[in-house]
């Protein structure tokens, strides 16, 4: 079990959680040059393909020469243990020395196919699966899940039994998977599945502000190691803000403006046209948006924006009524 030792005056250890459709190599290397904060991400899970070869162009998101600026951790989804292995085997050859199991994806497309989250119902199937590939895997191993798919207390009801293998660590997302990521997290039951494993657990599940991660710390004394997804999308500040112990953050709207127009251009060099660039950038800004308090106005500009002129004149109309 977890000792019960107070580490909330050690400097956190921040990842960046995977989510898919954007924080992509294009976003991690673009964040990572105008930010600090985040010690490791997580990448969004490979898209498994059965008896695939798995060629650079499936592999292009974690591909060294794609993440020269931060520290990722490769995540794998799949269910059967031969394809598992096989994608270790390839993750293992680009150099890495860990993997992260994703038993947490809420979507109903991932989990209707008893994978992501809508694996946890059926704790000896993840355990056979753990039987076969833990003898034979050159990576260390890591998981990420949920506090259950359509219950409270199916992940704490397997931790114990994950107590067997020798797992890097544990991420816990503090909703269930049926919740996807509406309602409240639930960081109490957190808390009680800490006592029920000896391995190290990450917490996960709306860190976006610095009052609220300060709770969660006075809450959870025993965890160092947090998850930040949206948050730091919709702030970017935010992982530095945490770091360094920030009363507030500041918002820096000049550095917020080269930042998005680099990841703009980015997205635009490597995106197949408008519609997938303005599509990303839109996404984006769903969660951006919450820097600009006072511009609905502008965010419904944006996302009715049709071409990239109007997109980008939106963007501007934005920027300059923050800074007036």
């Amino acid at each position: 079990m977890n000792p019960s030792v107070n580490k909330a005056q050690e400097s956190p250890y921040l990842y960046l959680a995977p989510l898919r459709g954007l924080t992509d190599h294009l976003f991690r290397e673009c964040f990572s040059t105008y930010f600090d904060g985040f010690d490791c991400a997580i990448a969004p899970f490979i898209n498994p393909q059965r008896h695939s070869s798995f060629s650079n162009k499936h592999l292009a998101d974690i591909l060294p020469e794609n993440n020269r600026n931060m520290l990722i951790i490769p995540q794998i989804l799949h269910t059967d243990s031969d394809d598992f292995l096989f994608l270790c085997e390839r993750i293992a050859d680009l150099g890495y020395t860990e993997v992260n199991w994703n038993l947490g994806c809420p979507m109903p497309m991932v989990a209707g196919k008893k994978r992501g989250s809508g694996f946890l119902p059926y704790p000896d199937e993840i355990i056979s699966v753990l039987d076969t590939v833990i003898p034979k895997m050159k990576l260390q191993l890591s998981i990420k899940t949920r506090l259950g798919y359509g219950r409270i207390g199916e992940t704490a009801e397997l931790l114990p039994r994950l107590d067997d293998y020798p797992l890097k660590e544990i991420i816990i997302h503090a909703r269930l998977g049926k919740q996807l990521y509406k309602g409240s997290t639930n960081p109490d039951h957190f808390n009680e599945c800490s006592n029920l494993t000896r391995h190290q657990l990450v917490y996960n599940g709306d860190i976006i502000t610095i009052d609220g991660f300060r709770q969660l710390q006075e809450k959870l004394p025993c965890i160092n190691r947090w998850m930040i997804g949206r948050g730091a999308i919709a702030n970017p500040f935010l992982p530095s803000a945490i770091k360094q112990c920030a009363d507030d953050i500041v918002v820096d709207f000049s550095l917020l403006r080269t930042y998005h127009d680099d990841l703009y251009a980015r997205y635009a060099s490597k995106l197949s046209g408008p519609a997938h660039i303005l599509g990303r950038m839109k996404q984006v800004w769903q969660y951006l948006i919450v820097l600009f308090p006072a511009s609905k106005k502008q965010l419904k500009s944006i996302n009715k924006a049709h071409s990239l002129e109007k997109f980008e004149k939106a963007v501007e109309e934005l920027f300059r009524s923050a800074q007036n």
